[in-house]
């Protein structure tokens, strides 16, 4: 990304105002970083959760079915 890595995008993104149905907008991570503390540092950002590269599909859509279901 240019002008903002994802961390950055994400607390722009959280800092905007709140949505008038009340929901929050799920970010999800994926990125080849997988370590513990890549993934802790995506969810400080204020991610909902991590997928790591290569992508497995299954796990995927797991992760996307999880947070739109909340």
């Amino acid at each position: 990304m240019p002008e903002m890595n994802g961390y950055e995008t994400t607390k722009a993104i959280r800092n905007l105002s709140d949505r008038p149905d009340g929901k929050k907008i799920p970010i999800i991570a994926m990125t080849a970083n997988a370590f513990a503390e890549d993934v802790q540092a995506a969810l400080n950002a204020g991610m909902d959760d991590h997928v790591a590269k290569p992508v497995d599909m299954s796990i995927l859509i797991s992760v996307i079915t999880k947070n739109i279901e909340r």
